[in-house]
């Protein structure tokens, strides 16, 4: 039995579990999961609903002193949501947990004394409550490849040592470009379900500074989003993105050249991929802000970058690859 905690914000860590859940259940595991998101379609095992832990209208004292990013006292959620996970911990038995991501649900596993797999995003992750649930993971997943470096700053280098980048894990399969279909170029714009992305203003001057390309945005804020954006993306000359990391994944997975606009996120973590980007050799142009102009001529650049280079990026073996870290964690020996 493998238990994998899915925190409620943004939808790739939904995806990753959702990926990494089948790949397990091709191979006869169990996979459970947890967390305050409701069961989605097509979850292969059980789900244990969690309660939400912020939902109190004011939360005290959440970081605990700097310690912890969120244990807010007297929060009747977090207190429920910990005891139904040490309750699934004794009757279930794991043999392993992937935590995806939450640094106190690393430590709360593992003073459960079952493994824990985390994964780990970008950025400066060298604050203490970082440092420390890092430090205590039996493995730590990364889903960027691993000669995209400078990703992960400021961690001690034992913890950089359980360090597994896996590269980029993508729900969909690879699809590299097809024929060039006619009529005008088309540009999509991921803002996502989690972020900051542009405003209307911002989109529509860009559209004035480009009249000879077809746009289509796909945004919560918005209310354009789709949970399934591939044939958007199947149709797409160039890209608009975040640099988040199933963003990315998505874009790499159909070998489309991209324009990468970091968000604001905690711990640099979209400005520190955005960098990794911009030196690398990858098929983007890397802006650090939404421009103001030219429009025209940066969707022409990009579109003459050749997408099949993602592939260093995402080959399409991450998830397996995954699979096999919590495998070996999940096949230590630890006493009946």
């Amino acid at each position: 039995m493998i238990g994998y905690y899915v925190h409620h914000h943004g939808s790739g860590h939904l995806h990753r579990a959702l990926s990494v859940a089948r790949a397990a259940a091709r191979q006869g595991r169990e996979v459970t999961g947890l967390s305050s998101l409701p069961r989605p379609a097509g979850w292969p095992g059980a789900w244990i609903l969690l309660p939400r832990d912020d939902d109190q209208e004011r939360a005290l004292r959440p970081t605990a002193h700097g310690r912890l990013h969120w244990a807010p006292l007297g929060d009747d959620g977090l207190r429920e949501r910990s005891a139904v996970v040490a309750s699934w911990i004794a009757a279930a038995r794991p043999a392993c947990v992937v935590v995806d991501v939450s640094m106190e649900m690393v430590l709360l596993v593992r003073l459960h004394g079952v493994p824990v797999v985390s994964v780990v995003l970008p950025g400066s992750r060298g604050d203490e409550a970082h440092r420390y649930a890092l430090g205590v993971a039996d493995a730590l997943v990364a889903v960027w490849p691993a000669e995209a470096t400078g990703m992960l700053r400021d961690v001690p280098e034992d913890v950089l040592a359980r360090l597994h980048p896996v590269g980029a894990l993508s729900r969909f399969p690879l699809d590299p470009p097809g024929v060039r279909r006619p009529g005008p170029p088309r540009v999509l714009v991921l803002n996502g379900t989690g972020g900051d992305g542009p405003g209307e203003d911002q989109l529509e001057l860009a559209r004035r500074d480009s009249p000879e390309w077809r746009w289509t945005v796909l945004s919560r804020q918005h209310g354009t989003w789709t949970d399934d954006p591939r044939e958007h993306l199947r149709q797409a000359d160039v890209v608009v993105t975040h640099a988040g990391q199933n963003a990315l994944a998505e874009v790499a997975a159909l070998r489309r050249p991209a324009i990468v606009v970091p968000q604001r996120r905690p711990h640099e973590e979209q400005r520190t991929t955005a960098r990794a980007l911009a030196c690398g050799g990858w098929p983007v142009l890397v802006e650090e802000h939404w421009p103001s102009g030219d429009w025209s001529a940066r969707l022409a650049r990009a579109a003459t970058l050749d997408g099949r280079d993602w592939s260093r990026w995402c080959d399409g073996g991450a998830t397996e690859r995954f699979l096999a870290v919590v495998a070996d964690v999940a096949h230590e020996p630890v006493p009946a």
